[in-house]
């Protein structure tokens, strides 16, 4: 028999406006797989069901079911302020902090209708590509419970793939929602600089971090992706001149239709090449090898890229990675509570000079541009998602900053690159290991090029067919 979370978040939506479900049993349907699955998976760092509940009726009695969300379960990432629920961001520094007002992207999908059930786990900060603390227990990979979810949005990918959530929102200033979505079976989306105006990265140091979705299917991913977007329905509400390329959607229609025949290169090299030993994994280049055979199927132009050396890239990525955590608000004796790979990007961060700073933006920004001159002939670009299988809990340092981030380079090497340049990416799982893990590829869009990704992504969902896979534990 079919229970709620077996179905898809599209469906779900369709459900809920045909009135076949409500809001409130929908909540209490999933605030139920919460409370059994939650203490196995760790992908939750509170749960506030009584809220939840109280939201649901709200939902349900007061806004309009034109709301892109209406109804909707999801989780925000403890990154992100809601008034009156703990907000931690994976510190045991602020273990007792309560915000009075939240923030953006949390008015955002409260706008849209939907229904928070908590905040999802994240490392301290939403520094790391794991998400495994000192003061927490880790979050683990519903596929297997040994290996980590990736990070930094690690809780709300575990929640998607275990069903505790149909979606949820994450945030990627590196990876961070590519990284655990490819980890866990999931798509996820990395929208333009720009593109959602409660996350546009515009006000991030170097435009990395923005905000976009985490889903089981792409139509999840481009239902959730518009809902960030556009909360009280397009067109839009920039705060920024500046915005991304192209149209703002919607794009859950180039989703759901899935059309076209594009050019697409596909690359193997990284700008992490010159400083670090990068190895793709066979489980990785097997996936890619499945793509790359599915989409030529599928009538798409595909084109090697030959590899494009970028020795600085290294140098200066460190240097913002560093320098981003020198804001961190802690200060004095609490430094001591930090985890051990805080502390040394904080102490390093903080010591950077100016003129360092300032070389590294100015170096990014002409990498920037080389990146999307490389890419300019291509509709969109594939690589591999991960260039390792999903790493088990416990493997990454957690006292050696400089090993640390060697670790998490080799991991993924695939990711931060796209944040710099600011382009769209998206992950979609496509094959899985000998023991059952899936993997997954990503395909990097041009500017503003949401929608021809939604568009590829939906036909190699389509022909690979693992959209309705679930792990054990489902």
């Amino acid at each position: 028999m079919t229970s709620l979370h077996d179905h898809t978040a599209l469906e779900l939506h369709q459900m809920l406006q045909r009135g076949d479900v409500s809001p409130v049993e929908l909540t209490e349907h999933y605030l139920s797989r919460v409370e059994r699955l939650n203490p196995e998976v760790g992908a939750f760092a509170t749960v506030t069901p009584e809220a939840a509940l109280e939201r649901a009726r709200h939902v349900a009695a007061e806004v309009p079911k034109t709301a892109p969300l209406w109804g909707l379960p999801l989780a925000d990432k403890d990154l992100h302020l809601r008034a009156g629920v703990p907000t931690r961001f994976g510190s045991r520094v602020f273990t007792d902090f309560v915000p009075d007002a939240s923030d953006e992207l949390v008015q955002a999908v409260d706008a849209a209708g939907a229904v928070s059930l908590g905040k999802s786990q994240t490392p301290e900060f939403g520094l790391p590509s794991y998400t495994e603390g000192v003061g927490t227990i880790p979050t683990r990979n519903p596929w297997n419970l040994a290996l980590g979810a990736g990070g930094s949005s690690g809780g709300a990918a575990a929640a998607v793939a275990s069903g505790m959530l149909p979606f949820a929102p994450g945030s990627d200033g590196g990876g961070s929602i590519r990284i655990p979505a490819a980890s866990c079976g999931l798509v996820g989306v990395k929208p333009s600089r720009g593109r959602v105006p409660a996350g546009s990265g515009l006000t991030s140091l170097a435009g990395l971090g923005v905000a976009g979705p985490l889903a089981r299917t792409v139509a999840d991913a481009a239902l959730l992706l518009d809902g960030l977007i556009a909360p009280s329905g397009y067109p839009a509400a920039h705060r920024f001149a500046l915005r991304a390329a192209g149209d703002d959607g919607p794009f859950l229609g180039a989703a759901i239709r899935g059309e076209g025949r594009f050019q697409l290169g596909v690359m193997t090299d990284s700008p992490w090449d010159d400083a670090y030993d990068i190895a793709i994994a066979p489980e990785a280049r097997a996936a890619l090898d499945v793509a790359i055979e599915a989409l030529e199927r599928l009538g798409h132009g595909m084109e090697a890229m030959a590899p494009a050396p970028e020795p600085g890239y290294s140098e200066a990525f460190r240097t913002i990675w560093q320098a981003g955590a020198a804001t961190i608000p802690v200060d004095g004796e609490p430094e001591a509570l930090l985890e051990p790979l805080t502390q040394w990007l904080l102490a390093r961060g903080r010591a950077l000079p100016a003129r360092q700073l300032a070389e590294a933006l100015a170096w990014l920004t002409g990498f920037e541009e080389r990146v999307i001159r490389r890419f300019a002939s291509y509709d969109a670009v594939l690589t591999p998602a991960l260039a390792l299988t999903p790493r088990p809990v416990g493997w990454y340092d957690p006292d050696d900053g400089e090993h640390n981030f060697a670790q998490q380079v080799q991991f993924t090497p695939f990711t931060s690159f796209v944040n710099v340049s600011g382009l769209p990416a998206i992950t979609v799982p496509v094959s899985e290991t000998a023991n059952g893990v899936p993997m997954g590829v990503q395909l990097i869009g041009r500017p503003g090029g949401e929608a021809t990704l939604f568009a590829i992504a939906a036909q190699l969902e389509r022909r690979v067919g693992r959209s309705r896979r679930h792990p054990e534990l489902w």
